[in-house]
């Protein structure tokens, strides 16, 4: 195994994300119509037809009629010109797939709707396959080169066997895409919330944000939404702060006296047994704090919780309970930022659940070779609180990759390499310092100092101090702890490992810095041993 193979398998730290597994199955009779399962309220994956000839629709439809795939059927919707498909996809954003003719009206036709749906309507998601009966018209090599497509088939090559081929593959391609959106999504909304609640300077005014904002992290719309409380106990009385839904008129109400017996007893149990509890479709958080004021927040709706949705509430919730009890104590706001940071770095560890201590020595090794190279006490502790989010880009990598135990296909290794830009483009929005330097520390950990990294290739000096620490941190972490993927290495191997990677991967004058302060090192390393963190 080469060194870069080594570093590359070093990085690869894990996590699990709740996600069905792919479901292949054909029904024995039944024919899906156009918008059937848009009209019956199903969960469908949405299929746009765009092709003059009435025939292909009509074949394509019945070849795929009895398809299912993760659980979901599919919903056509057809359009026979250029003008009647520009409306169909404003109508439906959420499209998952369009099979798309090249010439209609024009011999071109289709390969303008491919630029308005990639350049006017920004919509990458969507999965574009074109079909074309006449090839000659539109060179395969040009299409695939000059535009944004996923596919390109002649129509005579799509049997029904090759069809249903490359509808589950670009199926799988798009629930991926749509996972990475949603956790990236959660994140944004967690670190926008982080940032403007403490604002609320209201108790009244800080619960309702409370319940808005846990609302939009868990993507719980008014439809699905039954209701929200957040409430305080007072002299062993339970009142309403704040509501939505069926009680958002009754602050300050007792609970005793509007909610049903069912949510009332769970409200009570949470603050008699003064712990949180989570079901299939709602929640109970129960938080106290350092003053002895006991608060509940209670949220249900139609949509399952599942085990994402869970993070991000007790990430947000974490932030909120130290909150409640800071609303006229802002010199607490530094602390309870700086446990969210390193919760946040634990989501990626935590994924697979095998780990334990690996965001908090990276953050005291970065901060130790900090102190080495000459910085300032300050700036050595930006980098120590930063440097937990070095992988939180890794939230937005399919399960399929993170986890796989063996090594990473090339294409692997892309989707895998995305993590560094998705992280910086989660972080890259704040105005404080420290999430500018863990936006800068997210983007850089993995370029290397020979200018053979990603994502931009930097080489040198032209890499930020902070990301050239936080590599040597991360890499001689993530070797020396166990993986579902490969066993811990023994020390000497790792330090062989950094000597021979001294002015390549690494910066040397840091690879000094660093093995000459190894005992220091172990000292960490002896003193946050691996164990669960969840």
């Amino acid at each position: 195994m080469t060194s870069n193979q080594t570093v590359q398998e070093a990085n690869r730290d894990q996590f699990r994300f709740a996600d069905g597994e792919d479901e292949l199955i054909f029904a024995d009779e039944g024919v899906g119509s156009e918008e059937e399962g848009d009209a019956l309220g199903k969960d469908v994956w949405k299929v746009i037809i765009v092709d003059d000839e009435q025939e292909i629709h009509r074949v394509t439809k019945l070849v795929l009629s009895d398809f299912e795939f993760a659980g979901k059927t599919l919903a056509f919707h057809s359009a026979y010109t250029a003008a009647d498909a520009k409306k169909l996809f404003m109508e439906h954003p959420d499209a998952a797939l369009v099979l798309l003719d090249v010439v209609m009206e024009e011999e071109d036709s289709g390969l303008k709707l491919v630029r308005f749906i990639r350049e006017e309507l920004k919509n990458q998601t969507i999965r574009v396959i074109l079909r074309t009966g006449q090839p000659g018209q539109a060179p395969e090599k040009t299409i695939i080169m000059d535009y944004d497509i996923n596919d390109y088939k002649e129509k005579t090559e799509l049997t029904s066997q090759k069809l249903f081929t490359t509808v589950v593959s670009s199926l799988r391609t798009f629930r991926d895409m749509k996972v990475i959106e949603k956790n990236k999504n959660g994140l944004e909304e967690i670190i926008k919330s982080s940032a403007t609640i403490f604002e609320l300077q209201s108790m009244r005014k800080f619960a309702r944000g409370v319940l808005t904002q846990l609302t939009s992290i868990i993507n719980l719309n008014k439809n699905a939404l039954h209701c929200s409380l957040a409430v305080t106990k007072e002299d062993s009385e339970i009142y309403i702060l704040a509501a939505t839904g069926d009680y958002s008129s009754k602050e300050y109400d007792r609970v005793s006296d509007v909610v049903p017996i069912t949510i009332l007893k769970e409200i009570e149990d949470a603050f008699r047994e003064k712990r949180s509890k989570f079901f299939d479709s709602h929640f109970v958080y129960y938080f106290q704090s350092k003053t002895g004021s006991e608060n509940v927040i209670y949220l249900s709706g139609r949509k399952a919780l599942n085990e994402w949705d869970r993070y991000l509430i007790e990430i947000y919730c974490a932030n909120v309970s130290v909150a409640f009890e800071n609303i006229y104590l802002n010199e607490e706001v530094e602390h309870t930022q700086k446990e969210i940071i390193f919760t946040m770095g634990e989501i990626t560890e935590t994924r697979s659940k095998e780990t334990g201590y690996h965001v908090k020595r990276v953050a005291e090794y970065s901060k130790l070779l900090a102190l080495k190279y000459g910085l300032s006490e300050e700036e050595a502790e930006i980098i120590r609180l930063a440097s937990p989010l070095h992988d939180v880009g890794k939230v937005g990598i399919p399960d399929s990759i993170l986890n796989k135990p063996g090594k990473l296909t090339d294409d692997e290794f892309d989707t895998m390499k995305n993590h560094a830009g998705l992280g910086y483009s989660m972080l890259k929005h704040s105005n404080t310092r420290l999430l500018n330097a863990a936006a800068t520390i997210a983007f850089q950990h993995h370029e290397k100092f020979n200018g053979k990294g990603y994502p931009n290739g930097l080489k040198g000096d032209d890499i930020h101090i902070y990301g050239r620490i936080t590599a040597i941190a991360d890499v001689f972490d993530a070797l020396g702890s166990e993986r579902v993927y490969k066993k811990a290495w023994e020390l000497d191997r790792i330090i062989e490992l950094l000597r021979s990677e001294r002015g390549e991967h690494f910066d040397p004058v840091l690879v000094d810095l660093f093995l000459g302060s190894m005992d220091e090192v172990l000292a960490i390393r002896n003193k946050y041993p691996d164990q669960k963190v969840f």
